[in-house]
């Protein structure tokens, strides 16, 4: 067998500074909030070009500014594949927890709530696909165990020819990272099919965790509480926890929390915009409920957090 395949169903950042109108728009499918707010301006990781939107980032880098800033839950409103050459650690996607070590690649869908540990020994690339690619790219989170050493040759070779064209400055040089990253798009296609038959089929808890995890990236800002959640999805809170806690040992008011609190680090470094303004739009019904939730989950307070940025 070449790899086996975790595929969870739902219903349904290398990190971007967007523009100042898309800033409550990143990485969410939905959006009841739009603010036009002024940015901090910080260096990006590896800025894409104009003609090359999709970039290739090293996984170590994308925890440069924090490790919040890949372990707390958040989605994206691209693509991302991440292919882990060395290390191993955790990683949560739409609501389920598995472990991950070298040679594994995970594919997230962009709109899919996920989270993963980088430690220091954790090296890898991670490929950016770009919020307009054409590339035709699985619909469903995949994790792939890849054993066969011809495939990760094959891969390792497709990444390293993709970050040479975008380095070059020879013509067409853009065209030449597109195809490639075709190429890419294809070998995500065939090891998804070699493993589909070994893919488990979701059972009821992951089933309903990934709704969770799809309505809770819709309407974390709203002030919705895991209650109204749990009765939009037609179950009790008390079913909804356990499942979550099944399916990757964490009750759902913690994931709520890490979501809103993650966007909460997101804008206290990105933005200049007041802290209680910043717990307003999170749906934090006072600055002082929002200050001790912040508080608890990371340690210091949201004034405290951004001086430290």
């Amino acid at each position: 067998m070449v790899g086996d395949q975790t595929q969870l169903g739902f219903s349904a950042t290398k990190f971007r500074m967007p523009p100042d109108h898309e800033l409550f728009r990143l990485g969410c499918t939905a959006r009841a909030v739009y603010l036009k707010i002024p940015i901090l301006k910080r260096p990006s990781m590896q800025s894409p070009t104009e003609s090359s939107p999709f970039r290739l980032v090293a996984i170590p880098r994308l925890a440069s500014g924090g490790r919040w800033r890949v372990e707390a839950m958040r989605s994206l409103s691209e693509a991302c594949f991440l292919w882990f050459t060395k290390g191993q650690g955790r990683i949560t996607m739409a609501g389920v927890t598995r472990g991950y070590t070298a040679h594994n690649g995970i594919f997230i869908p962009a709109g899919i709530m996920h989270g993963f540990e980088v430690g220091p020994q954790v090296f890898g690339t991670a490929v950016f696909f770009g919020n307009n690619c054409r590339v035709a790219l699985p619909k469903q989170p995949l994790h792939l165990r890849i054993r066969e050493v011809h495939a990760q040759q094959e891969l390792n070779v497709t990444l390293d020819a993709i970050q040479r064209e975008l380095d070059s400055t020879v013509p067409a040089h853009d065209r030449a990272a597109e195809h490639y990253l075709g190429l890419l798009g294809v070998w995500l296609e065939r090891q998804s099919l070699k493993s589909q038959a070994d893919a488990p089929r979701p059972d009821a808890a992951r089933r309903l965790v990934a709704r969770f995890s799809t309505l809770m990236e819709q309407e974390f800002r709203s002030g919705a509480g895991v209650g109204d959640m749990a009765a939009k999805l037609g179950v009790t809170p008390t079913h909804l926890t356990r499942c979550c806690q099944q399916t990757c040992g964490r009750s759902a008011i913690e994931l709520l929390q890490d979501r809103r609190i993650f966007e909460a680090r997101r804008m206290l470094s990105e933005t200049k915009l007041p802290v209680g303004r910043i717990g307003a739009a999170l749906g934090f019904t006072s600055a002082a409920y929002f200050t001790r939730a912040f508080q608890h989950r990371t340690g210091s307070s949201p004034t405290e957090f951004r001086r430290s940025q």
